[in-house]
């Protein structure tokens, strides 16, 4: 490694990353979308092996957004063929590296088949501890918050939480991501400068590299870019210095903990889908 690669104490514990730029990559080749897709799905398996490597202990990718059914049908349900491939043909890396793998969204617009596949990889990765791998399947950051605000209002409504007990931190539990801390670093890959209603809540205080890199070409290289980078800065929270040893607002505590399933027991109580735990797929 160079020199100038961050130790691990400068190392972000938690990197989500916007993967854009695969129908792009493709139609400069003169290639079909999911070629694009497919070569994708190559890098997320490397990225995520080499962030495993390199001790991160949290990765959470923007798989399939809430908006992405609005593309042409063909390439939704190559892009279901090509998530229940990976799910299959991954789950050997997985448990070999201690990596778990999570799912924020909503799977119950998926195919029974690809959702299957999912939850059946969830399932069998649920006790790794090294590293969670969490995909961002049918998610967006304004549908989620939305979400929460409804979990919240059927609580005060059944008298279980009176309106002035609501703050940041019950918020923020009522959150997909309540059982993992907030992003330090946000990459987007291929030159667009957005985040694309990703993570609205949990990015508050998260760093954002973007690079002109596409997706299916990004490497272990342009992942080290992004942490040097990353490790230059100055991160306050909004406070003078951040040398104080002081954990900024946003940042919240790693591990596995109860919130997942206490989320999805108020999930249900309002007729919703749970998260992670969901009833074997039919047909």
């Amino acid at each position: 490694m160079k020199q100038s690669f961050p130790e691990k104490s400068r190392r972000p514990k938690h990197v989500a990353v916007i993967m854009d730029g695969n129908g792009r990559w493709a139609a400069d080749r003169g290639l079909p979308r999911i070629e694009g897709h497919k070569r994708g799905a190559d890098v997320v398996r490397e990225i995520t092996t080499y962030a495993r490597e390199l001790e991160i202990e949290y990765l959470t990718l923007y798989s399939f957004s809430a908006q992405n059914w609005r593309r042409p049908p063909l390439e939704v349900a190559g892009l279901m063929t090509l998530l229940h491939d990976y799910c299959n043909a991954e789950l050997p890396t997985l448990m070999k590296n201690d990596i778990r793998l999570s799912v924020i969204g909503d799977l119950g617009r998926f195919p029974p088949r690809t959702r299957s596949a999912v939850q059946a990889t969830m399932d069998a990765t649920h006790r790794n501890r090294h590293m969670t791998l969490t995909l961002a399947l049918d998610y967006g950051g304004r549908e989620e918050i939305v979400k929460a605000a409804r979990l919240i209002a059927a609580d005060v409504k059944a008298g279980r939480l009176e309106p002035s007990a609501i703050d940041e931190e019950l918020l923020a539990k009522s959150l997909d991501t309540c059982d993992m801390p907030d992003p330090d670093l946000v990459i987007r890959t291929s030159g667009e400068k957005r985040v694309s209603n990703f993570l609205l809540w949990q990015l508050a205080y998260a760093e954002l590299c973007f690079t002109d890199v596409r997706w299916p070409d990004f490497s272990r290289a342009d992942f080290d870019k992004a942490l040097v980078d990353y490790a230059s800065r100055d991160r306050r929270f909004g406070a003078v210095s951040s040398n104080d040893g002081k954990p900024g607002l946003g940042e919240r505590s790693s591990g596995i903990s109860d919130g997942e399933s206490a989320l999805d027991d108020r999930l249900s109580a309002v007729g919703a889908s749970p998260l992670r735990v969901l009833p074997a797929a039919k047909g």
